[in-house]
């Protein structure tokens, strides 16, 4: 995936996607030496060797989510993604697992307590973007597409789904940097970010094409009713009610670009894998890696 000017590429994935699919899509039945279930990190390697055997990537990052249930965001709105079930045990554990897996596999491995994985990949992204390179993002998330500029992509794996800088407003109504403002006025439940009440997709998308951004919004509530959408004329009365909360719900959605991690180029190149350590975790696995253990070391020689 190199550009015409030989811009160089580097992955940034998030790996909590690819390890929740994998814990639902794997029977649990899969176990480990010790009978603990191992499907969430089979499915992640999977992913993992797939994805090196078809991108021959250079230069790699995976952020991982180290709590699963808190962020800062919680500080500032405390109900935060608290629509969503506590992860069990087990699939805690598989999460250090993949964790170490990765870090065997010779990837470059970041993680925060307080800022959450999309965080992460923002704060790389910007960095390496000043450092000369475009990214290409791993995630099933759209809220990360916020961060695509210039050849930047977007690339949802499982799907085979990918999206350019320039194909985000095709697909959701409004440019990359606008998306924060999207959620913020039409919420996201997957998230719970609230929203405004009675905004929904297509008349966010008006809002924005009309005047940019949340902000650019409140600035031009007597402007509103004159536009050329359903409800015009009661909008402003629902947004003036739920400007706090819609405030609050883009500074939710947006992602933040100082988390505390080292951003040094050199530290994405991918490493050789450790060969001793890649075989006591698939001993732990018991044997059921399937030769992906095997196929992560050899990608890793390709390099």
């Amino acid at each position: 995936m190199q550009s015409l000017n030989q811009q160089p590429t580097v992955y940034l994935i998030d790996a909590s996607i690819y390890i929740f699919r994998a814990w639902f899509s794997v029977p649990d039945s899969m176990r480990g030496e010790d009978g603990m279930p191992v499907n969430a990190i089979y499915g992640f390697c999977r992913f993992l060797t797939e994805f090196v055997e078809r991108s021959r990537p250079q230069y790699v990052a995976i952020a991982f989510d180290e709590n699963l249930t808190q962020s800062f965001r919680n500080d500032l709105y405390p109900e935060y993604k608290m629509n969503r079930e506590l992860p069990p045990e087990e699939l805690k554990n598989q999460f250090k697992f993949c964790k170490r897996l990765a870090e065997a596999a010779g990837f470059h491995c970041v993680g925060s307590d307080r800022y959450e994985a999309d965080d992460l990949i923002a704060t790389l992204c910007a960095s390496m973007r000043k450092q000369g390179f475009r990214s290409t993002i791993l995630s099933g998330d759209k809220d990360l597409t916020q961060l695509l500029r210039g050849e930047d992509v977007w690339w949802d794996f499982a799907r085979n789904n990918q999206l350019q800088s320039a194909q985000v407003a095709e697909k959701f109504g409004v440019p990359p940097e606008a998306i924060q403002d999207y959620l913020g006025l039409c919420g996201d439940a997957v998230d719970n970010i609230p929203g405004v009440p009675g905004v929904g997709p297509k008349t966010a998308v008006g809002l924005l094409q009309a005047y940019a951004t949340v902000e650019g919004v409140y600035q031009n509530l007597d402007a509103i009713p004159s536009l050329s959408m359903r409800g015009a004329k009661s909008l402003p009365a629902k947004l003036i009610k739920y400007k706090d909360q819609a405030l609050l719900s883009k500074q939710l959605a947006t992602v933040a670009y100082d988390a505390p991690i080292d951003t040094n180029a050199d530290l994405l190149l991918r490493r050789s894998a450790e060969v001793s350590l890649l075989t006591e975790l698939g001993q732990v696995m018991g044997g059921r890696g399937d030769g992906l253990f095997e196929r992560l070391i050899m990608s890793s020689k390709l390099i």
